[in-house]
């Protein structure tokens, strides 16, 4: 079985869209999603430095914006799963048809715009903690009153909080790990988010309204607890769980255990990719890979479907 992942901040890259928008169509599509984003995501997307596009306010909706104008080249096989790490739960819900792509976009700059002004309140941050005893690193973080707010498996939990916990945090690591500061405008997915949470909740009650998610027409994993959403109604559930993961841990790690149990044999990550698939390949002995990072790779993804979905190439 074949899964679809789509990253989050942190994966982007200087000029990850140039090659994309060489293909007919995906120029006027970027156009698009940058009315809807209110950025120029084309120029940010090709021209623009890495300084530039690290702006949690930039870098959410263009992340999203790559995995969806990557997609609109695939035709996925029926029934594969999809998993989103943080923001990128917005390219899954597109993906699998809770929403449109221009309004994922859309909500993706809403909650850029709405994270980067929580992180201007108070001096918060994160730092990746790798290796260690996950169960020690935990209780660790909880001492220094910070948060694992990306457990993300395969060694590695990404520790946020108050800046003065973090540098700590980085002159007493726990035993058997090394910590790397990252370099983000504040601590994403705790309390600190709150007024993020409340600005992404009213645009989604306007969304809802005018435009009614529909539910999930393939397998569809939250960041909440790994667990695949479904039933009558899954579409708003999802959506109300992307809110409340604002200021809530992301469990890649039960995420990755989710594909596992599955059955997938094969997972797919759309650009701009290579973290999840690294975390995979740690986490998931035995399970192939395949990062798609430009249309050069779209006839090897059409193998791959074939390989771990039984789909003609």
């Amino acid at each position: 079985m074949l899964a679809i992942v789509t990253p989050g901040q942190g994966a982007q890259k200087p000029g990850m869209l140039s090659s994309w928008l060489e293909l007919d169509g995906i120029a006027d599509l970027a156009a698009a999603m940058s009315e809807r984003a209110k950025l120029d995501l084309v120029t940010l997307g090709t021209t623009a430095g890495a300084e530039e596009i690290k702006d949690t306010a930039v870098t959410q909706p263009l992340v999203v914006a790559a995995s969806l104008l990557a997609a609109d080249r695939l035709t996925f096989p029926a029934g594969a799963p999809v998993a989103g790490h943080s923001v990128g739960e917005l390219a899954a819900a597109a993906i699998a048809g809770v929403l449109r792509p221009l309004d994922a976009v859309e909500l993706a700059g809403v909650r850029g715009r709405a994270m980067s002004a929580a992180c201007a309140l108070t001096p918060t941050g994160m730092a990746a903690v790798m290796g260690g005893d996950p169960e020690q690193v935990v209780a660790a973080l909880a001492e220094l009153d910070l948060v694992g707010a990306n457990v993300n498996g395969g060694g590695q939990i990404v520790a946020a909080g108050s800046t003065a916990a973090l540098d700590a945090l980085v002159a007493n690591p726990p035993a058997g790990t090394r910590v790397i500061p990252l370099p983000v405008a504040g601590a994403f997915h705790t309390s600190f988010m709150s007024t993020a949470q409340q600005a992404l909740g009213e645009h989604l009650d306007q969304l809802v309204e005018t435009t009614p998610p529909v539910d999930p027409t393939r397998p569809l994993l939250t960041n909440s607890d790994g667990s695949v959403v479904g039933g009558t109604g899954s579409g708003v559930t999802y959506l109300r769980l992307l809110q409340q993961q604002v200021t809530s841990p992301v469990r890649w790690d039960r995420c990755m255990a989710t594909l596992r149990s599955l059955g997938v044999t094969g997972v797919l990550e759309l650009p701009p990719a290579g973290t999840l698939v690294g975390l995979v390949k740690r986490e998931l002995k035995g399970i192939a890979t395949l990062a798609v990072k430009s249309p050069a790779d779209l006839d090897a993804a059409a193998a791959f479907f074939a390989e771990h979905a039984g789909v003609s190439a």
